[in-house]
């Protein structure tokens, strides 16, 4: 199927929710069952629940840099800072190339300017793209 970008696109066309359509294209490499990631991932579509709130995409980005690089100890404050910064920058590489990462700004800034309009499957393709730059390499 190609990129992972291309993948979660995909998934996405074929009925997932944007969260889905993200933590399902990188299942395999983070060894976890397409079915179980779909059940985690599940809740967050539409902006958690179709509460517009976080992008869906957006959330599927972070439970895959938690799955790989994720901190498991609670007293580890370097890891958790470490981790925070790879959440950190995944949000503000999204939020450069689409102005927010929240579900109803990223819609209503669709319906503003069709010009501009960007739809659910570019920003799961996006952030799938995001993800595999950050990454690559950690």
């Amino acid at each position: 199927m190609g990129t992972k970008a291309e993948k979660a696109k995909e998934l996405f066309k074929s009925g997932y929710n944007c969260s889905q359509s993200v933590l399902g294209a990188f299942c395999e490499d983070l060894g976890l069952d397409f079915d179980t990631a779909l059940k985690i991932s599940s809740s967050f579509g539409g902006g958690m629940g179709r509460l517009r709130e976080v992008c869906g995409a957006v959330t599927g980005m972070f439970m895959v840099a938690g799955i790989k690089c994720g901190y498991t100890m609670p007293k580890t404050p370097q890891e958790k800072t470490e981790h925070y910064k790879i959440i950190q920058e995944l949000a503000d590489k999204f939020k450069e190339k689409n102005g927010s990462i929240i579900c109803r700004d990223l819609l209503s800034a669709a319906n503003i300017s069709h010009s501009s309009k960007k739809t659910c499957g570019e920003l799961v393709k996006e952030a799938a793209e995001i993800l595999e730059e950050v990454l690559k390499g950690k």
